[in-house]
Formats: structure tokens, C-alpha cells, sequence
């Protein structure tokens, strides 16, 4: 089988053969599938950042597994890895082993130095919610207290107590009797402020509303068991916190010990340029989730890091049958090897900067192009009407369709899903980064030409 170098498209989309696939699925699988109905290809093999359908339709990944797949699809010094763990152990609970013991060692010497001396770990079950839900029951054990502060606008999972605090009204309205004593507060959206402010006239109210709620007798919440934070909220729509609204919750929650829970489930393992998203706010949190892509290539792993005088918890507090998958902590700590050998991170840094770049230029032509944002491989294109403000859903969509057709993979987020996401793998080429903004480029335009009135 001939390797895959490039988007090439052959067929409509969806291909015939992709299509009886689809039809398939349809037939027996959930009502509560999502990414083919947008995303409308039956997948044969994939190879780094190039995915082929059954149809031999070949399609840039810039979703990559929701952010999962952080050194692409296959790739080799991580596949020998997973098969040689795999002819070896695989599945180990909580036990000790010396691949455990690697991964562990390895993932330490991610966190910025003073934090590797006091930080404990706790695998989790293997997703980010699930995580999310330990974070919370490891603060509120430490605390005692019961009540969560959380962001409009952040996404945290779909788990029951993971989707209480979550900011997506839509998804939790069907599901009665949520997690009790979720507080939510206005997050650092600049481009759209929820005060309704203006960021030249703006002192970061929305941390000053948080401060003062926080620290009145009378002001209605009690002290939290924990604040949970995004600092780049991804399905909110790719929305970096202000740097000065993170450094202010963190006095906040520290003149007050409230442990800070940092949610880096998209945001880690190198996505955003840095190892953690959390360094580049010169900020230490209490807690950190990490899950997605710790296991670089799709195998499924979740751990939450955290000081270790929080570790006040009973043994057996937050257990799991699949919290020791052995293949993942081989492939994570050989990630995290190649990371630093083959300079990962000055990687995502310098496509992250060609593509914000091409992408801002984009926004210079394009009216409807209402804000480029994002850190790292990490980006987001808000789409807007020019004349009303409102946000274009519908065109978000269209771009979607019509870049897949294009060989382009996308994924959308936000209010009203009208931002169209990049999350390529972390070792996506300058070539590859170009064809990108190339096919965004001709998509936009064609898309937006309005004809001229009479």
C-alpha cells in the first residue's frame, strides 16, 4: 500500500462507499453520534496528518482526533512501542510497574520546577471527565465544602457532574437534577465581552465581579470547595483567558484556599507551544487534568496532578478498571521523549504563528471574518455578519462542508457553533499548515462574495 502525501479528492463527498458506511451506522448506531453528520467520510487508514476514506478520498487532518492524536496518525516510533507494551502487559489497575513508573517520571519533569518537589498524580479513568469529576471530589474532600465556581462559555465534559459544570445550556436542559451548587461567572471574552464592556475602557471587571462575590458576606456564594478554569476555552470557541484576569483569580483563590483547578484536557501536552497552558500565565495552580493527548496517539489515558497537601483522600476515593493502560503510559513517556528530541514545541510555535499570520491576513480581506484567535495549534476563526454583528452560524457550516470537499478536515465550536477550529497534530508541516490557510483562503472567498445590487 502506497504511503499517503497529500490531499487528493476523487469522489463526491460522501463517496459511495463511504456512504453505504454511513447508512450503516445510521441504522444501528445512537441518535447521539455527531461528527459524521458533519463530517460525512468512512475512514480505511491514515498515515501523520492525512487521513484516506474508503472512497481513496485523502483529507488534512486539522481535527485530529479532537485534539488527541498530538504526533499524528501512526506514527512509528509509537506504534513499536504500544506492540512491543502490548506482547508484554497491558492492563495493570493501580498497580506498580516500571512503564507506570516512566510515565510518571516523565510527566513530572513536564511541570515547571518548583511544582515537581509537591505534585501527586492520580490516574483516573481513562477520559478527561472522568478526571474532572476526581478533581472535584479530591477538592471537596480537602475542603469540606461543596460549591464549584465555574466560567460561562467553558466545557468541561459530558459525565453528569462534568456537564453541571459546563457553561452549554443546551446539552444539560434535557438532563433534570444536576449537580447541586455550580456558580457561574463571566470568563475574559474580550471580542465579545458578557459585561458588555470594552477592553480599552475595561479593568478586567469580570475578575473584579469574581473577587468581590467571592470575598462579601453578603454576597449570596458560599466559599467554594473549587474554581475550575480553561485558559484557552476550546469548544467555547478557542478563547485565550486574559492574562491578567488568570493572574487575579489566582490571588484570589489563594488568599482564600480555594484550590484552583486548571483544566488542560485540550489545552495540554503541547498543544498551545507550551507543555501546559498554565506556563504561559506564570501561574501555579492546585490541580491540573490532563488527558486527550497524553498518550500521544489515541490511546486512552486521564491523570489529575495535583499539590500534594490536597492529598487528604481515602484509598479507593476515585477508582476505575481502566485507570492502568500500560500501551498509553508507554506510548505517553515516549512522546514526551520525541517532544524533546525533535523540538515539538518550536514546532507548534512556528505554525502556530504561519497559521495566525495567513489567518489574519484572511481577516484583512474577508469582512465576515470577525476575529482569529487562539495559542499554539490551537486556533479559532469567529465568523460574523459585517453589517449586524450576528454571529454566521450557517456560514460556519458551509466553510466545513465545502473545506472538506477541498480535502480539509475542520471542526467547528462556540455560541451557535460559528467558529471554525484548527486542531491539526502537533507535527503538521509548514507545507501542510500553507494548504490549510490556502483552502480557507479560496472557501472564504467564494462563500462570502455577495452579488452586486442593482
Amino acid at each position: 500500500m502506497l504511503p499517503l502525501t497529500q490531499p487528493r479528492i476523487s469522489t463526491e463527498i460522501p463517496g459511495p462507499l463511504s456512504q453505504e458506511l454511513l447508512k450503516r451506522q445510521a441504522d444501528r448506531e445512537s441518535n447521539a453520534r455527531s461528527y459524521p453528520r458533519r463530517l460525512p467520510i468512512a475512514v480505511a487508514r491514515a498515515e501523520g496528518s492525512l487521513i484516506e476514506d474508503l472512497d481513496g478520498n485523502v483529507f488534512l487532518d486539522c481535527l485530529a482526533g479532537a485534539g488527541v492524536l498530538s504526533l499524528g496518525h501512526g506514527h512509528p516510533e509509537l506504534v513499536a512501542v504500544a506492540e512491543r507494551q502490548m506482547k508484554t502487559f497491558v492492563h495493570g489497575l493501580d498497580l506498580p510497574t516500571q512503564v507506570k513508573d516512566d510515565f510518571v517520571e516523565e510527566q513530572l519533569s513536564m511541570l515547571p520546577e518548583p511544582m515537581r518537589r509537591s505534585t501527586r498524580i492520580q490516574f483516573c479513568g481513562p477520559t478527561g471527565a472522568n478526571a474532572v469529576d476526581a478533581a472535584v471530589k479530591l477538592c471537596k474532600t480537602y475542603t469540606g465544602r461543596g460549591d464549584i465556581v465555574s466560567f460561562q462559555g467553558g466545557f468541561h465534559g459530558s459525565t453528569h457532574a462534568a456537564m453541571a459544570l459546563t457553561g452549554l445550556v443546551e446539552q444539560k436542559s434535557p438532563i433534570a437534577n444536576g449537580m447541586p451548587g455550580v456558580h457561574f461567572f463571566p470568563y475574559s471574552s474580550c471580542h465579545r465581552c458578557p459585561l458588555g464592556l470594552r477592553r480599552e475602557s475595561c479593568d478586567t471587571n469580570c475578575a473584579t465581579y469574581l473577587e468581590r462575590s467571592l470575598e462579601d458576606p453578603n454576597g449570596g456564594v458560599d466559599k467554594p470547595a473549587a474554581v475550575i478554569l480553561e485558559l484557552v476555552q476550546g469548544e467555547g470557541g478557542v478563547i485565550p483567558a486574559d492574562p491578567e484576569f488568570v493572574r487575579r483569580v489566582r490571588e484570589v483563590t489563594r488568599e482564600l484556599d480555594i484550590p484552583l483547578v486548571v483544566d488542560e484536557v485540550q489545552t495540554g501536552c503541547g498543544r498551545t507551544g507550551t507543555w501546559f497552558a498554565f506556563e504561559q500565565y506564570g501561574i501555579e495552580p492546585d490541580v491540573v487534568i490532563a488527558s486527550k493527548a497524553l498518550s500521544g496517539m489515541g490511546l486512552p489515558a486521564a491523570v489529575i496532578m495535583y499539590d500534594e497537601r490536597l492529598d487528604t483522600w481515602a484509598p479507593g476515593a476515585h477508582s476505575g478498571t481502566f485507570r492502568g493502560n500500560q500501551m498509553a503510559f508507554a506510548t505517553g513517556a515516549e512522546t514526551i521523549r520525541i517532544v524533546r528530541r525533535d523540538d515539538v514545541l518550536g514546532n507548534v510555535r512556528a505554525r502556530g504563528a504561519q497559521l495566525t499570520a495567513r489567518l489574519d491576513a484572511l481577516r484583512e480581506r474577508c469582512a465576515w471574518v470577525a476575529d482569529v484567535r487562539g495559542r499554539g495549534l490551537m486556533l479559532g476563526i469567529e465568523l460574523a455578519d459585517p453589517e449586524t454583528g450576528e454571529r454566521a452560524s450557517a456560514l460556519a457550516g458551509e466553510v466545513q462542508a465545502h473545506a472538506l470537499r477541498e480535502g480539509l478536515i475542520l471542526e467547528l465550536g462556540g455560541r451557535d457553533d460559528c467558529v471554525v477550529r484548527l486542531l491539526p497534530p502537533l507535527v503538521i508541516t509548514e507545507a501542510e499548515a500553507d494548504f490549510a490557510a490556502d483552502v480557507l483562503d479560496r472557501v472564504l472567498a467564494r462563500l462570502t462574495v455577495r452579488p452586486a445590487r442593482p
